[in-house]
């Protein structure tokens, strides 16, 4: 009955936010909206895995290797300010933007019953 992969397990949660991106750059006319999915461990609140809806691969790794293993406890401010500090790009608002929905929508589940908190 689970099918996840050994690195996953059910404390951990998948989690997606969205954003839309600016009009006017080339990204925004060949996929209008970017996409952030995050796979956090609800023990610790910690960004295990990340990736991005963007068609270049080196933009989604190196932005994801950015988030790994951020501690969402901290808050957004400490990410948003690592990103700043390290992406120049015209998409970056909607990058945040997808960052902070994906944040919001995690901890509006994990302070809900709809995520119920588990085992050890």
């Amino acid at each position: 009955m689970r099918n996840l992969p050994l690195e996953y397990d059910e404390n951990h949660v998948l989690v997606a936010g969205f954003a839309q991106l600016p009009k006017g750059t080339t990204l925004y006319e060949v996929q209008k909206v970017i996409g952030f999915v995050m796979v956090v461990d609800r023990k610790t609140d910690t960004i295990m895995d990340a990736s991005f809806t963007f068609v270049m691969d080196l933009t989604n790794q190196f932005i994801s290797q950015l988030v790994k293993g951020y501690d969402l406890k901290l808050g957004m401010d400490p990410l948003v300010e690592r990103i700043r500090n390290q992406v120049f790009v015209p998409a970056l608002g909607a990058i945040i933007q997808a960052i902070r929905s994906a944040f919001d929508r995690y901890f509006e589940c994990r302070n809900s019953s709809r995520m119920m908190t588990t085992v050890s």
